[in-house]
């Protein structure tokens, strides 16, 4: 039965980011500037809040040491400066790094469902994480099937690229409960190395998409909710 539990719980907040990219089906055909820009802001603030509250907060409490955080976010930046020469594409980038993002965060979940089967955390505070991630992970998902719409890919496509993007949560935290003893050192790297790659992808593309064609406030309305969604989020649970 406690594996059952466990399975339960590392399925989550897949599940969350699954339901953020099912929002892509409540999209109309067809759209303004205006909702563009909304989108493409909106991904801008939830990645930047992503990476201060869900990475590098985190990173520094698990750390010693406040070189593997920098070392982390600097090999993220590398890290991205040759992706970008692989692949012009923004969106591919864009999923790319909240897949990356994913894993640290399926990894936790797995660290604590771990503690569960070793009677050191309780199977409610396991799930609390879990359902906590998995909201932060709705959009999550959004800002991926979203702007996959707005690259010209159909809805049905750009849902799966979302799904496909949280699919490294239960994945990463099977493996991490499997391989407890040699992840877990690496989490602070791990988790600077996933900020650095979001934070490239969102001043090196996101923001200059963002200043592209019309000018418009609406891009910087989205930059504020998207940041204070996830700040609440982060903060709260």
């Amino acid at each position: 039965m406690d594996k059952l539990y466990c399975l339960i719980g590392i399925m989550i907040p897949f599940i969350g980011t699954s339901f953020g990219s099912a929002f892509v089906f409540l999209l109309k055909e067809n759209f303004n500037y205006k909702i563009e820009k909304l989108l493409i802001g909106f991904a801008i603030g939830v990645m930047v809040a992503s990476s201060i509250w869900s990475l590098i907060i985190p990173s520094i409490e698990m750390s010693n040491s406040i070189i593997p955080v920098l070392l982390g976010l600097v090999f993220g930046f590398v890290f991205l400066i040759i992706i970008t020469n692989v692949t012009d594409r923004v969106n591919n980038k864009l999923m790319f790094c909240v897949t990356l993002h994913n894993i640290p965060e399926g990894m936790a979940v797995g660290v604590c469902f771990a503690g569960f089967l070793v009677n050191s955390i309780s199977l409610i505070s396991s799930f609390i994480l879990s359902i906590g991630i998995a909201l932060q992970n709705i959009p999550e998902g959004a800002i991926i099937s979203l702007p996959a719409v707005l690259d010209g890919n159909k809805k049905g496509k750009s849902f799966l690229l979302g799904v496909l993007s949280g699919i490294v949560e239960p994945i990463s935290a099977l493996l991490t409960i499997v391989l407890l003893n040699i992840v877990v050192p690496l989490l602070p790297f791990l988790l600077a190395f996933a900020s650095g790659c979001m934070l490239h992808v969102v001043f090196e593309e996101l923001v200059p998409r963002m200043h592209e064609g019309i000018k418009s406030s609406f891009g910087i309305i989205g930059i504020l909710i998207g940041f204070s969604l996830m700040m609440v989020l982060d903060v709260l649970l």
